[in-house]
């Protein structure tokens, strides 16, 4: 589920169903000079909310989630494209999406001719509400029960219904062997993490405790998952946190990471570091993390990408834009990172996708 972006993606208009980039100009200047770990950069979209963008088995291909007010995106949709051989060359992208509802959470396919993700438009072709933050008086965000997981060719159409239990499903991803797929559930009052077979039989629950369990990706070896977690500990967290609950809401603002064997076992707390420590991702070595966070700043703001070892040493700064950095992923060849940003957006609030190659 895509969080933290300074405004929501959402989806384009079916008269945009074959969307272009902007004509605008890549800088050669993307990277900031300490950021020694990124080399080549540039920014594949210009405009609007681009986020959550996550590489085929093929290196060559990604999906991502796309908002664009200007061009009538109201909520979330899912677009895909192919990488330019050249930075010279624009990245061309197009819906695949229903265009309907609020979607999340898109990952391709092993067969290269499908995708999943999350929907609400069985509920509902129009937006789902968001939260009114200004009787809430807090910063949440909703985790819609209308949720459920879909795979999709990429022409748009629904091929198959992967979930359909009451309560969120969503922020599915695939192992490495193209067999498994773990996500995000509500179906037992709580969020917790589950794995089921590709054709969306085998389902089982992999972790129990109290507290949101969200965002889980696989190792490149398949032998480990990584996700995001909070863990309210006191009887008034645990009472907020199920009342939220209760709403559909959850407060992201507190979340470390946590790593475990593919099955669930074994798991143990990786980050104590305070704030929202998010959208983790595992090294192209399975050894470390790659991960969001916004823990070095009081306010709550920017985040950064941060590599750290599953004991929580080693930790390290590897971006340095004042703003956003976030949604970070490599390739499966562990060449290339790709990752939403603020950077290079003029002063507004654009969330774009940036693509660089990776120095280890």
């Amino acid at each position: 589920m895509n969080i933290f972006k300074v405004t929501t993606i959402s989806f384009l208009s079916l008269t945009c169903f074959l969307a272009k980039a902007q004509q605008s100009e890549t800088p050669k200047n993307l990277a900031y000079p300490d950021e020694k770990h990124f080399a080549n950069m540039r920014q594949l979209t210009f405009g609007g909310d681009n986020a959550e963008a996550y590489f085929g088995f093929d290196n060559e291909h990604i999906t991502f989630q796309r908002t664009s007010l200007k061009d009538g995106v109201p909520c979330d949709q899912i677009f895909y494209g192919a990488i330019p051989k050249s930075a010279k060359k624009k990245f061309d992208y197009k819906l695949v999406s229903t265009g309907k509802g609020r979607t999340t959470c898109a990952y391709l396919m092993p067969d290269k001719k499908h995708l999943l993700y999350a929907s609400t438009h069985m509920a509902m072709d129009t937006c789902p509400p968001v939260p009114d933050r200004s009787k809430i008086k807090k910063y949440v965000w909703p985790i819609y029960e209308s949720y459920d997981i879909f795979v999709a060719d990429f022409k748009g159409n629904i091929t198959k219904r992967l979930t359909n239990t009451p309560g969120y499903d969503a922020e599915g991803t695939i192992s490495p062997d193209g067999k498994t797929i773990i996500f995000t559930s509500m179906r037992n009052g709580d969020i917790d993490l589950y794995t089921m077979n590709t054709d969306g039989t085998n389902v089982r629950q992999i972790t129990n405790t109290v507290g949101y369990d969200g965002g889980a990706c696989f190792s490149p070896d398949g032998k480990l998952i990584t996700w995001r977690a909070s863990r309210p500990q006191t009887d008034e967290e645990i009472k907020e946190y199920k009342e939220l609950l209760a709403q559909g809401l959850v407060m992201p603002t507190r979340m470390e990471l946590f790593v475990a064997n593919a099955d669930g076992t074994n798991a143990r707390q990786v980050t104590k570091l305070g704030k929202a420590n998010w959208a983790p991702a595992f090294t192209p070595d399975s050894k470390r993390l790659i991960f969001a966070s916004n823990h070095e700043h009081e306010r709550g703001y920017p985040f950064n990408l941060y590599l750290v070892n599953f004991d929580g040493t080693g930790l390290e700064r590897i971006s340095k834009d004042e703003s956003f950095d976030a949604f970070p992923m490599f390739s499966p060849d562990g060449k290339k990172l790709i990752f939403s940003s603020n950077r290079n957006n003029g002063g507004n609030r654009d969330t774009n996708i940036f693509l660089c190659d990776w120095v280890d």
